[in-house]
C-alpha cells in the first residue's frame, strides 16, 4: 500500500470534506481517506496499481476542487 498526499483547494466546509472522502473511497484500491479542512491536505493509503495519482485527482476533480 503507498500513501499520497494531495494539496486540495476549494474546500471550505465539511460537506468538501465528506465529498472528497466519499469520492476517494469510492475509487478501487484505495483502502483509507484522511481529509484535514484546516490545511486542505488529503492523505490517501492506495494500491498504486489500482488506484494510480492521476485517478486520486481525476476523483477529486470531478467534485469540483482543484488539486496540486
Amino acid at each position: 500500500m503507498e500513501k499520497t498526499t494531495l494539496q486540495v483547494s476549494g474546500m471550505t466546509c465539511g460537506h468538501c470534506e465528506k465529498a472528497v472522502k466519499t469520492a476517494l473511497l469510492n475509487v478501487e484500491g484505495v483502502n483509507e481517506v484522511s481529509v484535514s479542512l484546516k490545511d486542505g491536505k488529503v492523505e490517501v493509503g492506495h494500491d498504486a496499481s489500482k488506484a494510480p495519482v492521476g485517478k486520486l485527482k481525476e476523483a477529486v476533480e470531478d467534485q469540483g476542487y482543484d488539486v496540486k
